[in-house]
């Protein structure tokens, strides 16, 4: 197995695990929407735990697939690679930090119980802050990941190393995730209400999964490494005696 194929076949599974562990993560979360989720968030800690924990894998399973492809996309353009490691690694850092978030509603649900009338006031508002701090981390990430993403399809349709029409829809479902993201910035609603946006890119990423577990990437064209050294001299032109 050469070491196009091992690439295929990591960044087929890293994009399977992510796209599972976000929907096992979105399944498994207690609902944190009405006047009484503090209270249900605390009835359920193991949820909660392993939902965040899901949501950890997802976010180092993201930044793993520009990783596992930066060695492949470089010798197409090193500069446009390293991006969108970059990129993704920022979206991870800060999916990271709305966990820390999500996690940190599981004590004030605690407190809640026990606190007076004019302590639930105060408590409540911590974890509506908490809850504002958690969504406004996932649009900066989800920002970071359209530019990380956008960078790899690019290299993807420009090395033809999968089908054009598979790198050209994954161009315009990230296009399309990143109008979700300024419409979130602008209206202030949360990114993951945009679900219409999103689908393109969820799906895409599935059918690319699928290509890459079963075919693979195409070979990346070769840079050319001649040199003058390598070229032939010109004849010398005989001189009259």
């Amino acid at each position: 197995m050469n070491s196009t194929r091992r690439t295929s076949i990591a960044t087929g599974a890293l994009f399977i695990l992510a796209t599972v562990a976000v929907l096992a993560a979105t399944s498994l979360e207690p609902s944190l929407i009405g006047t009484d989720y503090l209270a249900g968030a605390a009835e359920q800690p193991n949820r909660l735990a392993a939902a965040a924990l899901l949501h950890l894998i997802a976010a180092g399973s993201s930044v793993g697939i520009a990783i596992v492809l930066y060695p492949l996309l470089k010798s197409i353009n090193a500069t446009l690679a390293l991006g969108s490691v970059v990129f993704r690694a920022i979206e991870a850092v800060f999916y990271t930090a709305a966990v820390v978030s999500l996690l940190s509603i599981l004590p004030l649900g605690r407190q809640l119980a026990t606190a007076s009338a004019e302590d639930q006031s105060t408590i409540q508002m911590m974890a509506d802050t908490l809850l504002s701090m958690r969504e406004h981390s996932t649009l900066v990430a989800v920002f970071a990941f359209t530019l990380g993403a956008l960078m790899y399809y690019t290299l993807f349709y420009r090395g033809r190393l999968v089908p054009r029409w598979l790198s050209g829809w994954g161009l315009a479902a990230v296009l399309l995730m990143l109008t979700a993201c300024l419409l979130a910035l602008f209206s202030d609603r949360p990114v993951t209400g945009y679900t219409f946006l999103f689908l393109p890119i969820a799906v895409q990423e599935m059918v690319l999964a699928g290509w890459l577990l079963v075919k693979g990437f195409r070979p990346p064209p070769p840079t050319s490494t001649a040199s003058s050294d390598a070229r032939p001299l010109p004849a010398r032109t005989p001189q009259p005696s």
